[in-house]
């Protein structure tokens, strides 16, 4: 496989886990409760009944089996995560870097971009302003008056506009480098099972596998 479909196995995984603990994680899946109804003490004639809770998954027999599973998983986890390291380890780039660096890169980009899209302006607020007066009585006096609000950029758009088209054709050249790692790249790994598999069919198949 190469590095792309590894870290798509790499969520697949993740996902099972997911599954798997969020059933060990709910109580009434991993204990048996017993009702028993003591009618023997009310009706010397009848006797006690005893109704187990319905369990709320149907692995409830198997619930060791899920234990299991699970620890099976993160070992396939950490397999493919050595898989994965190494692969990046033969590659002509530090791509874990590179990924983080383009996320910089594109990041400072958007700001470059606001910022070069802004264009100075002019605007009348009509009766925005206030101030206070003297009238012919002597009194002072509020009043109204219209605003011009001028807004001017405070930065040379030439260098900003620059700098953005030079941040945006790294960026692609990087994507794009990365983007042919991924498809190029050769992760030694063997999957377990389908990467679309249901967790029904994934777990199946590791009991199959145990018994062997």
């Amino acid at each position: 496989m190469n590095l792309k479909e590894a870290f798509r196995y790499q969520n697949k995984l993740q996902s099972l886990l997911d599954e798997a603990q969020g059933i060990l994680d709910c109580d009434a899946n991993v204990t048996k409760v017993a009702n028993t109804y003591l009618r023997h003490k009310v009706m010397p004639e009848a006797e006690d009944e005893t109704v187990m809770d319905v369990a709320q998954t149907e692995y409830a027999e198997q619930i060791t089996d899920i234990a299991r599973f699970m620890l099976y998983l993160l070992e396939e986890k950490s397999r493919l995560f050595a898989a994965i390291r190494k692969a990046k380890d033969a590659l002509d780039m530090d791509m874990d870097s590179e990924v983080s660096l383009n996320a910089a890169r594109q990041s400072i980009a958007r700001t470059f971009k606001r910022m070069n899209d802004l264009r100075s302006s002019e605007q009348l607020l009509s009766g925005g302003g206030t101030g206070y007066r003297f009238n012919a009585e002597g009194n002072q006096i509020s009043y109204c008056c219209d605003v011009k609000r001028v807004t001017t950029i405070n930065y040379d758009r030439k260098v900003i506009h620059a700098a953005l088209s030079k941040l945006n054709r790294q960026a692609d050249e990087t994507s794009n480098r990365l983007d042919l790692c991924l498809v190029t790249s050769k992760v030694d790994y063997t999957v377990p099972f389908d990467v679309n598999a249901s967790f029904a069919e994934a777990f199946e198949i590791y009991l199959e596998n145990a018994k062997n």
